[in-house]
């Protein structure tokens, strides 16, 4: 195992004067923004051969050791069981030093976002486009606290310095940036959750009655132009993943009772919580899939990171009223300064910080009331043709636009209209591509354009 370390017991334990002290929740970890050092000594060899594992169940056991952040006291947890976790980072393409899991009895769970693996600068992984270095982590730890200084429901996160002991390995110790992120468990309780719901239990939005979690979700993916997730809203709603998969990196807990009053004000039947940030534009600052999606043509700046973050901002004009919206913009209009404070202020590497701020920048230019109401197609069965007389559709015979789709009119030909789209709701997308609105401008109705959506 190539740059495993070796870290002897008695090294571990050298700082620890007299009977080690009685140890905290590890959640009690995350209570801070600092940068915390932690040593975890465990057969990680052993360890990753388990990687093919459908769950957490594979483990080994390992030591723990860190300064107790309210105390100072040295703490050295032992028989703390170590596990792989994560879906594709399992694979030894994307993560030759995959995700972790720690759980101790009597003092909890904690996640660990890895560096994942040792590949130069900005360089990504072939297959997914992730960061496979010790930047990833800080840079998803930026993204969180983003998102919560964003009053978007999240997770709870602090930075750390891991320090990785394979007792097994003649290497030396391997010391790299990580992410301590809080359990599911955890989180659970700290929303009132009384069970977590799975993808297949979870239904949609509207019928869990979690509109106001969704809402912010909604917003909070487009600011941070993350497309690694899936939250069904209606039970029409078949965006994106968002109909084989009602529930993709988003935690979803029931908090009792189905649809029963919520137990304070604002809260309800049903929690929402974003997770997972490892292949956002705020840590990768590039999705190698967008060109097989999008246009950069449509927005003024032919900005990459502007042209997704418009994309997810957009797509919620289809999800919300307008009143609704309205309302949501000007909650996050009011954040605004918490929300770069807490992208100066975070562990970061000068790029990492230079693409928070870039992509906050984009999200605060599209849900300006400027650039918010662009005009989209408002009417069903719209087809696309590549002249004004409709001689030839654009994508093929019954491809019609999805209602919502933003369009940049660029002039008019009798009652048609030539445009450049953005197919923000994915009608085409990756796996089904429409070359003739990636590579120029198409012609549509004119009638079907309209900037008062939703009315």
């Amino acid at each position: 195992m190539p740059g495993r370390p070796l870290l002897t017991i008695a090294v571990l334990l050298s700082t620890a004067a007299g009977p080690a002290p009685r140890a905290s929740k590890l959640n009690h970890l995350l209570d801070g923004s600092t940068t915390l050092s932690l040593t975890l000594e465990a057969p990680f060899q052993k360890l990753f051969a388990y990687k093919g594992e459908v769950d957490e169940r594979a483990f080994v056991p390992g030591t723990l050791s860190y300064k107790e952040p309210a105390t100072g006291a040295y703490v050295v947890l032992r028989d703390v069981a170590v596990s792989v976790r994560g879906h594709t980072s399992r694979n030894d393409e994307e993560c030759t030093f995959p995700k972790l899991k720690l759980k101790a009895k009597g003092v909890g769970a904690l996640r660990i976002g890895t560096h994942c693996g040792e590949l130069p600068d900005d360089e990504l992984t072939a297959k997914y486009g992730r960061l496979a270095n010790e930047e990833s982590p800080w840079r998803e730890g930026v993204t969180y606290r983003i998102l919560d200084a964003l009053g978007v429901p999240t997770l709870r996160t602090r930075p750390a310095r891991v320090t990785y002991v394979d007792p097994g390995s003649s290497d030396t110790p391997l010391v790299r940036n990580a992410l301590l992120i809080e359990d599911d468990e955890d989180a659970m309780a700290r929303v009132g959750g009384t069970a977590a719901l799975a993808l297949d239990q979870f239904g949609n939005v509207k019928s869990r009655g979690a509109i106001d979690d969704a809402s912010r979700i909604a917003f909070g993916e487009a600011a941070i132009a993350n497309f690694d997730w899936c939250l069904k809203f209606a039970p029409d709603d078949i965006y994106r993943c968002n109909d084989p998969k009602p529930l993709w990196n988003i935690l979803a807990f029931d908090r009792g009772g189905g649809q029963a009053v919520s137990r304070r004000p604002g809260e309800g039947p049903t929690a929402l919580l974003m997770k997972d940030f490892d292949l956002a534009g705020t840590v990768v600052g590039h999705h190698p899939w967008f060109k097989t999606v999008f246009t950069s043509a449509f927005v003024p700046s032919g900005s990459e990171t502007d042209t997704v973050v418009v994309a997810q901002v957009q797509r919620a004009r289809s999800l919300f009223p307008r009143a609704e919206l309205d309302a949501l913009r000007r909650g996050f209009m009011a954040r605004k300064s918490a929300a770069y404070r807490a992208a100066d202020g975070a562990d970061v590497d000068a790029t990492g910080r230079a693409l928070a701020r870039a992509h906050l920048d984009a999200f605060y230019r599209a849900i300006s009331d400027a650039e918010f109401y662009v005009p989209v197609i408002a009417h069903a069965d719209v087809q696309i043709y590549k002249d004004p007389a409709q001689t030839t559709e654009a994508c093929g015979q019954q491809e019609t636009v999805r209602v919502g789709t933003p369009v940049k009119p660029l002039q008019q030909s009798g009652r048609m209209s030539q445009v450049i789209l953005l197919d923000a709701m994915w009608r085409w997308g990756a796996k089904h591509p429409c070359a003739a609105i990636l590579n120029g401008p198409v012609w549509i109705a004119t009638d079907a354009i309209t900037s008062r959506f939703p009315a």
